[in-house]
């Protein structure tokens, strides 16, 4: 898929937020509800991580220059942590309303009207989160897939906020709206966390997932059986594109093309079974000694 076809989606995603920041808000006028305010926060919160996720796209869809030769596709992380980051100044906003109402509790009005507001919103976003889940996981973003995650938990909090606002007018019992509330941060804040955690995992360069590690190792053992040898296996993921480098040792009689078509081949192997790569190798006569010690990432000089 093209990149502005990725764009396409955070533009979808921004509609949607608009769209549910209208209904949530105009429900929350029409209860008071500290709930329902929770709930139209969050998808405020959803606006801004949309707006961050378009920007991102864009820059990780430039190409590689002099400054940038490996591309820009990290700018994802960056919008997943900033989403993750805007979840907890959410959940922190929420539970400080929550704090404000469950010590001067109120009584919910019009709830009816208010809660059809809510659920219309739920749904909307239900079909926009999905939408935005199979996109990531197919084209393997991490903006969409963050974005994804953030509506969905907007989809459970308005569940949980529909159930608890419409308890409490129906019983009288103010307490369960601010109650609820807190459960909304408490869950968004488990998000936010894991988004942060994805984030920073891909910012410090770890390695591919073992799956498809082993993919290469498999694709390396089977030209054991022709002499070769191989080490110094290294991995990392930058957004969707992977970057993975080893070190082939040969017989020292063989010829330089003889090596060079041999690595070519490898490398085409690997670039197949694992799709969105980048494969780097360096060969090295297998007689040797010293090309068994040359496997450390920084090499220093002999004194």
């Amino acid at each position: 898929m093209t990149a502005p076809t990725l764009r396409r989606y955070a533009v979808l995603s921004i509609s949607t937020a608009v769209l549910t920041i209208g209904l949530k808000a105009t429900a929350y006028a029409l209860t008071g509800s500290v709930g329902l305010l929770s709930d139209a926060l969050e998808s405020g919160v959803n606006l801004l991580a949309a707006v961050v996720a378009l920007l991102a796209l864009w820059v990780a869809a430039q190409p590689e220059d002099e400054e940038h030769a490996y591309g820009h596709n990290k700018a994802e992380y960056f919008s997943s942590g900033f989403e993750g980051g805007l979840i907890l100044v959410a959940a922190v906003s929420i539970a400080y309303a929550a704090t404000r109402r469950l010590l001067d509790p109120h009584p919910i009005d019009q709830a009816g009207p208010a809660l059809a507001l809510a659920a219309v919103a739920a749904g909307v976003n239900l079909a926009v989160a999905r939408v935005l889940a199979t996109a990531g996981r197919r084209h393997e973003s991490i903006a969409l897939e963050a974005d994804a995650h953030h509506l969905m938990a907007d989809v459970w909090t308005s569940v949980a906020v529909i159930a608890g606002v419409g308890l409490a007018a129906a019983t009288g019992w103010t307490m369960l709206d601010p109650l609820v509330a807190f459960i909304v941060a408490a869950n968004i804040v488990r998000i936010g966390l894991d988004l942060l955690r994805r984030s920073a995992l891909g910012l410090l360069d770890t390695a591919l997932p073992e799956p498809l590690r082993q993919e290469i190792v498999a694709t390396l053992e089977a030209h054991r059986g022709a002499g070769l040898q191989y080490h110094a296996l290294r991995t990392r993921q930058a957004g969707r594109w992977r970057f993975i480098s080893f070190h082939v040792l040969v017989p020292g009689d063989w010829s330089v093309q003889r090596g060079h078509d041999v690595l070519e081949q490898i490398e085409e192997e690997v670039r197949t079974r694992v799709p969105h790569s980048t494969v780097f190798t360096h060969l090295e006569p297998i007689e040797d000694p010293l090309s068994f010690e040359d496997q450390r990432l920084e090499r220093e000089r002999d004194a």
